[in-house]
């Protein structure tokens, strides 16, 4: 189970735990991306740089190369043909800590440029415009929480046969602080020390004559541990001696030091890059240090208390099953059925109980492999991080509503589930058993399928090698009782009987879904901000369609119905909950989308006085007039076409809470209640008003102003 709270890490590892707690922590724009250039034209066949701006409001971060206890920003790039950009070049990071001051990650704030190599094409024509897009995904923290960000960036450049012209942001490309080449006259060495060789010493002989002090090294691989503490000594020849802690998650295969020692107060902003083997001092590996930014971005699994959490509550998960209805009833007859098989031998029947259980495992690891495929498709897709993906994150709402209505009773999973298995008891020997772990599995996973959902969200989100861990822990928490039972069939007696208790069990454990769907509807709200005001609105309105859907089928499907009532039910169903699925899935806005600026006095009349149209809208969430006029207005082509050439200001004025400065505003005009409307021209003393309803033919006529 997977927690979508502090970082990708803690992310893939801990999700559904969180979901199911429903944590809710406020979402903001606390991160502010832009995709900027030194210069504003570029030449054929020349490469220049261009960085992803990042613009981090107070006491918020995001991460590095090597995050720590999040992750990277990354760019998803849309180029031209014949364009190409190169990796990110990661300026020296610094230090991220909590608000109880405790090392988590390694990152930026305030204003950064994350730099990255462009190539133009030899065949660029000259005298063109070009448009570079990327899709741009990061982690913004601040000291308590953490929420993804995502956004689309843009740079437009011109391609001439000149010499390139500078940008205004020209000089702050200057103070990018670029990881270096160590100066000379400063002599590194490493060395591994301890009893165990559990610490590292960066010795660096004539730092401080080079005036460099309070170094910090960012590492970038997992081999010393990010947030220890890094003492500074000196050693006999005065040398500085920086002292590093192994990782205990350190790879084996993968012993080297690696990343940036930067120097100054946290380590902030003058660092080396050090590519050069350094000489071993005491008797161990080598260890080297290689440029930032060149290591590979392949992610390494995670591991530790947090994931050994994960596995715990699989464990439970997985015991959880055996109380559904269809499961239970049928546990202690599956006992008695190996006592009969082995004659009362205790040995048989443990054997037995094995058998049964490497049937079990079987199924989730086919499940888990099947789950694996589909990953490893998604990610050749361009998937990425899946639970930064709106679509993604609404079809887990999705499934995690279904589920949770199946689990109210709304519709039954797996009716024939409790027969099928007392059959399978008929099957004899140890391959018998096998299979009827197997079969078990199989028809047991449609009625325990609502607590099976939070581990294939978990499975689609965690590295494969975790996702496989987490089933098998699932399959040994289901398998277990039969294997302590099989090792003491007489328990067989302490069961409690089945009853209507399971019932109520199953009813009760319906609430931790529709908290988790709560949940990743928060999420959901943050990640459709910039996908128009009503997207979030159709998600809503969607699991409304499929929750009668899901009705429909539950109230007509049922095994006792005739042939008609159960199309009724089926067809009714599907339809419903495809239609839900169609009207809730998340589209990217427009290329062409009204992009608002909010509403202030006077904001309007400066506008226009500096010779741009403007048009201002006095709206409101609960308005829904309001709303079925943007849908009118502009869901047209020609009115947002009409914006973007003519250079019109749209100006909202959202009323949605009490503002004293819109109601204020609204009076003058003899209004007290919204939609209102007005549009402001160039060289005309008063605005026009529209009239309530609106059309887009009205918008553009009262925008030309009788031309």
């Amino acid at each position: 189970m997977v927690n979508l709270c502090g970082s990708m890490s803690f992310l893939r590892r801990l999700f559904p735990l969180v979901v199911l707690l429903s944590f809710a922590l406020p979402l903001g724009a606390q991160v502010r991306v832009s995709l900027v250039a030194p210069v504003t034209s570029v030449r054929p066949g020349e490469s220049f740089e261009a960085a992803l701006r990042v613009e981090h409001a107070p006491t918020w971060h995001t991460y590095w190369i090597n995050a720590g206890s999040g992750y990277a920003t990354s760019l998803d790039w849309t180029l031209p043909e014949g364009w190409s950009a190169g990796p990110i070049k990661w300026p020296v990071p610094m230090v991220i800590h909590d608000y109880r001051g405790v090392v988590t990650g390694q990152g930026y704030e305030g204003v950064v440029l994350l730099p990255m190599k462009i190539t133009v094409p030899a065949d660029a024509a000259v005298g063109s415009t070009v448009t570079l897009k990327a899709a741009a995904d990061w982690l913004m923290c601040d000291p308590k929480q953490c929420v993804p960000g995502n956004a689309e960036v843009v740079l437009t450049l011109n391609v001439t046969d000149g010499e390139p012209e500078p940008s205004a942001l020209a000089a702050e490309f200057a103070g990018i602080a670029r990881p270096q080449a160590p100066p000379e006259g400063v002599a590194i060495t490493v060395e591994r020390v301890g009893a165990e060789g559990d610490t590292v010493w960066l010795r660096l002989a004539g730092a401080e004559a080079a005036g460099l002090t309070e170094p910090h090294f960012f590492t970038e691989n997992d081999f010393v541990a990010f947030d220890a503490p890094q003492a500074v000594g000196a050693g006999e020849d005065g040398a500085l001696i920086l002292k590093l802690t192994v990782s205990p998650a350190a790879d084996p295969a993968d012993q080297r030091l690696r990343g940036v020692l930067a120097f100054g107060p946290k380590g902030a902003r003058e660092g080396w890059s050090l590519d050069e083997a350094v000489t071993v001092v005491a008797d161990g590996p080598a260890f080297t240090v290689t440029r930032a930014g060149e290591a590979s971005t392949q992610e390494v699994a995670g591991g530790g208390a947090g994931f050994a959490g994960t596995l715990l509550l699989a464990l439970v998960g997985g015991l959880i099953l055996n109380l559904m209805p269809c499961v239970f009833p049928v546990l202690g007859i599956k006992i008695l059925g190996f006592v009969r098989q082995a004659g009362g031998d205790r040995r048989k029947v443990t054997l037995h109980g094995l058998a049964f259980t490497g049937g079990v495992l079987a199924s989730f690891w086919a499940l888990a492999g099947a789950l694996a495929v589909l990953r490893a498709g998604g990610d050749e897709l361009g998937w990425g991080f899946q639970l930064q993906s709106p679509a993604f994150v609404f079809m887990i709402a999705v499934v995690m509503l279904v589920f949770a209505l199946a689990m109210s009773g709304v519709f039954e999973f797996g009716l024939g589930a409790t027969g099928v298995g007392s059959g399978l008891q008929r099957k004899e020997g140890l391959a018998g058993s096998f299979f009827t772990g197997v079969l078990a599995t199989v028809v047991a996973t449609p009625c325990s399928a609502p607590f099976l959902a939070p581990a294939l969200g978990a499975a689609l989100a965690l590295p494969t090698g975790q996702g496989f861990a987490v089933f098998t822990m699932i399959a040994l928490g289901l398998s277990l009782p039969y294997l302590l039972l099989s090792v003491f069939p007489q328990a067989v007696k302490l069961l409690p009987r089945p009853g209507a208790w399971m019932e109520t069990f199953k009813q009760a454990m319906a609430f931790p879904l529709y908290a988790t769907v709560g949940y990743l509807l928060w999420v959901l709200a943050g990640q459709l901000q910039d996908h128009g005001e009503d997207a979030f609105l159709r998600v809503l309105f969607a699991l409304t369609v499929i929750a009668l859907g899901v009705w429909l089928y539950g109230r007509y499907a049922t095994p006792v119905a005739s042939a008609a009532r159960r199309r009724v039910g089926v067809l009714g169903g599907l339809l419903l909950v495809a239609g839900g699925v169609a009207l809730g899935w998340p589209r990217p806005p427009a290329p062409d989308a009204i992009v608002w600026e909010e509403w202030s006095p006077g904001r309007a009349e400066q506008l226009a006085a500096e010779g741009r149209p403007v048009y201002v809208d006095f709206t409101a969430r609960w308005c829904a007039t309001c709303q079925t006029n943007k849908q009118v207005v502009f869901g047209s082509e020609e009115v947002r076409r009409f914006f973007r050439d003519e250079g019109v200001v749209p100006l909202k004025a959202d009323w949605t809470s009490a503002d004293p400065r819109i109601t204020a505003e609204l009076a003058k005009w003899g209004r007290s209640a919204v939609p209102f409307n007005l549009v402001y021209l160039p060289g005309e003393p008063e605005p026009r008003p529209l009239p309530e309803l609106l059309t887009p033919s009205i918008v553009l006529e009262a925008l030309k102003g009788g031309r």
